[in-house]
């Protein structure tokens, strides 16, 4: 640690690994409104900040734990759910006036694909601009969860292995295998509830 005079301690945030301050400084800079996607195991969180010179202000937040208010039945920690939550998100942004936002990743890295840019499809069909490439965003087969339900029909054959990757599903009475259609019910609950 600090041996002599010369040594300069780094900030809290920083020696944590919370905050990337390069990073967060360009991001300050912009002027914009930040849109933070934040996913955990189980859970998908989207906001939307603004910068302030005593501490960044949230405008708007918005969980996948509210979807299981709209009747979502399957897990929470995949990318239809991280799209539903930035689809819902990105509705009442628009209805708060955010007309654009610039993506905050944090210290997440860039995953071609992943659950990060799946919550950003949402909020872009929502109509809120965010700079982004579109080679980045997942496939309609990801996110209308065709992919899943796929994998839980092959899985069938193996029951054991089946009831262990889809245990949480078939706890709420779901069956994976219908999750395209559940997600296309849900997303049209959004998009009526929301207007």
């Amino acid at each position: 640690m600090a041996k002599n005079k010369n040594y300069n301690v780094k900030f809290k945030r920083r020696l944590e690994q919370k905050t990337n301050y390069a990073k967060r400084l360009t991001l300050v800079k912009s002027g914009q409104i930040r849109l933070v996607i934040r996913p955990n195991l189980h859970n998908t969180i989207v906001q939307f900040t603004e910068f302030y010179e005593n501490g960044d202000k949230v405008l708007l937040t918005i969980s996948s734990k509210k979807l299981q208010g709209l009747g979502w039945k399957a897990n929470r920690g995949n990318i239809p759910t991280a799209y539903l939550a930035g689809l819902y998100a990105g509705i009442l942004a628009k209805k708060k006036n955010i007309k654009s936002a610039i993506l905050d990743l944090g210290n997440y890295r860039s995953i071609k694909g992943s659950r990060i840019y799946a919550a950003l499809k949402g909020v872009l069909d929502s109509g809120i601009n965010v700079p982004h490439s579109k080679d980045i965003l997942p496939s309609e087969e990801a996110i209308s969860g065709k992919i899943i339900s796929n994998y839980a029909s092959i899985l069938q054959k193996n029951q054991n292995l089946y009831n262990k990757q889809f245990g949480k599903y078939l706890k709420n009475n779901f069956k994976p295998e219908q999750l395209p259609s559940h997600f296309q019910e849900i997303k049209q609950k959004i998009l009526n509830e929301v207007k």
